[in-house]
């Protein structure tokens, strides 16, 4: 079930449209994360709407089979999907931020949980600022998962957040010698290396 769970979520959508439609790898471009908002800045909205379905839907499979009377073994099958788009073994390892199937496996687990992750990524991307706006649900998620669905909805929430903001934290490249502590503080808030975007790119 975890191996299923890590595969589903390993499967890079969102890099093979971007390949498809522009010939682009997303790990060249960019943030170089493989994500739907690297995807979205290459190909456009459709191509995003339609990674972003089945990148949703790869999150729920291991939870769905876990079902939701154990609630440990689908918390840990919500982990590996996530932790399977983060770091794929398709992409030697590189990844995206696994928001989109964490929306997946909460919708298996605790739907509210998809719910409050879809609204700071839609609130964050109207602002300009997707990875704060999912930092803030991010933040959030765990005490209203536990409210929404006690026990079971925050051991789901956990595991999502804790691998979301572990690749925050990791990026997709190490962190360069000086200044650590605020690439950081600027990869948890900002999701990049650089408070400045034009710095980023």
């Amino acid at each position: 079930m975890f191996g299923a769970a890590y595969l589903a979520g390993a499967i890079p959508f969102s890099n093979l449209m971007a390949k498809r439609r522009r010939g682009v790898d997303l790990r060249t471009v960019g943030s170089g994360t493989v994500s739907g908002t690297s995807l979205y800045e290459v190909a456009g909205f459709g191509a995003l709407a339609l990674a972003g379905i089945c990148d949703i839907a790869k999150g729920a499979v291991g939870p769905a089979l876990a079902g939701r009377d154990r609630p440990e073994l689908q918390a840990a099958a919500c982990a590996a999907a996530v932790a399977g788009h983060n770091w794929s073994p398709f992409l030697n390892g590189a990844g995206g931020r696994g928001i989109s199937p964490a929306i997946g496996a909460l919708g298996a687990a605790a739907p509210a949980g998809s719910a409050v992750l879809l609204g700071g990524m839609t609130v964050g991307r109207l602002s300009g600022e997707t990875a704060i706006g999912s930092l803030v649900a991010d933040a959030v998620l765990v005490p209203v998962l536990r409210r929404t669905d006690g026990r079971r909805g925050a051991l789901a929430g956990t595991a999502v957040v804790s691998v979301m903001v572990a690749k925050r934290l990791a990026g997709n490249a190490p962190v360069p010698p000086g200044h650590r502590a605020r690439i950081y503080l600027n990869r948890l808030v900002f999701d990049r290396d650089s408070a400045r975007k034009e710095d980023a790119d």
